[in-house]
């Protein structure tokens, strides 16, 4: 069932712009009808919720449904855009070292677009969505680490430590954000990826 009647969904949609092969009318706002109850279960408990800054509250939905297709696509395009940032080239055998690093640092965010019936990427059965917070005129609240980020800042518990030590800035206020976003999901029925707020 599409997200888009009941939910914010950020477009253009990110992996769409990148050229992701969604395919004539494939629509990656989609998700399980029982995964989408859940989501609804989600928002409303986070309607409930006050954001210190921003007031009221609502899910922004970053990417549900991706056919094996585009989870292949965004793998490359990571690997490609992560080899770009730290001037690796994939192509040269004396870098193989470094070109594995950043296979591995991919992998402990995406899942690999895995063809075994049993084990399926979550996102290419509608059962996973990517989302985050945003206030109620759908301006999208700063989380402390951009979705799909990878590296630190996308660990749940990155701001943790800073926000003990300092209750009042920036690094509180995106921890919070994360530990309510996290607790509504989890009411709902949901499971974190370990390595992404």
């Amino acid at each position: 069932a599409s997200l888009k009647p009941r939910f914010l969904c950020l477009e253009p949609h990110p992996y769409a712009r990148v050229g992701a092969p969604y395919g004539e009318g494939g629509d990656p706002y989609r998700l399980r009808s029982g995964v989408l109850e859940r989501l609804q279960r989600a928002q409303d408990q986070l309607s409930a919720a006050q954001d210190p800054v921003a007031g009221s509250l609502q899910l922004a939905i970053f990417d549900a449904w991706r056919p094996l297709q585009v989870q292949a696509y965004m793998v490359r395009h990571t690997v490609r855009e992560l080899c770009q940032q730290r001037g690796v080239d994939p192509l040269d055998p004396a870098q193989g070292v470094a070109l594995e690093a950043v296979e591995r640092d991919v992998g402990r965010f995406w899942a690999p677009p895995s063809h075994d019936p049993g084990m399926p990427p979550p996102h290419s059965t509608g059962a996973a969505v990517d989302l985050t917070l945003a206030d109620t005129t759908g301006h999208v609240l700063a989380m402390g680490g951009e979705i799909d980020a990878i590296g630190e800042e996308s660990i749940p518990d990155a701001h943790a430590s800073a926000a003990e030590q300092d209750p009042l800035g920036d690094a509180a206020l995106w921890h919070g954000r994360r530990c309510l976003l996290h607790d509504v999901m989890r009411a709902a029925g949901f499971v974190r990826h370990p390595n992404e707020w």
